[in-house]
């Protein structure tokens, strides 16, 4: 008994359909237009590199004093140099491996607002550093501007952050005072005005 099947060569003498390409499902992902699709983000190594750029000029273009001790006014500079220079190269390399395609839209719309009281605390905490930073000290001022950063992040415990603030702007007093032998403003912690 037999049965009847077509097979995909056809019959004897006749010539294949040629194949067609896969079709693409509407839930299948965009086919991209360019080599550009989806590597937007190399503007970010691109800016980052021309930063480290201008960062390298400054360096080697400044003028040192002779005498000057190890590490000297260069060196940290030619730090943030290397690590921009190596960031910008991992992050092209990343885009340029696994482009990222926008993702298709949905029918669900979002919503997307500005957190105002964030920017509010940011702001009114960085002026307040500014206006206060001679009268109170690096330390206060400091402390002042983390808390306000961190209660416009949405902490809700005061007193822990006002603790923590301290402590860090300490930690930076400290690294800038016997670290790097620079002062900065002591305020009425330091007795002056």
């Amino acid at each position: 008994m037999s049965t009847s099947t077509s097979s995909p060569a056809g019959t004897a003498g006749e010539h294949p359909a040629p194949a067609q390409p896969p079709r693409r499902t509407p839930d299948g992902p965009p086919s991209p237009s360019s080599w550009w699709a989806g590597r937007s983000g190399l503007v970010v190594p691109a800016v980052t590199a021309g930063f480290s750029t201008y960062l390298l000029a400054g360096a080697l273009t400044m003028e040192i004093p002779e005498g000057t001790d190890f590490p000297g006014p260069a060196f940290y500079p030619l730090l943030l140099v290397v690590a921009g220079y190596v960031l910008s190269a991992l992050l092209a390399l990343h885009y340029l491996r696994t482009p990222e395609h926008p993702a298709e839209l949905s029918e669900r719309s979002w919503r997307t607002h500005s957190d105002w009281a964030a920017v509010a605390w940011g702001a009114g905490g960085f002026l307040v550093f500014a206006l206060t930073l001679e009268l109170l000290g690096w330390i206060l001022a400091a402390a002042l501007l983390f808390w306000a950063v961190a209660r416009g992040f949405g902490s809700r415990r005061p007193l822990f952050d006002l603790v923590l603030a301290l402590f860090v702007s300490s930690a930076i007093y400290l690294a800038f005072a016997v670290g790097l032998d620079l002062t900065l403003p002591s305020g009425i912690l330091g007795g002056g005005f």
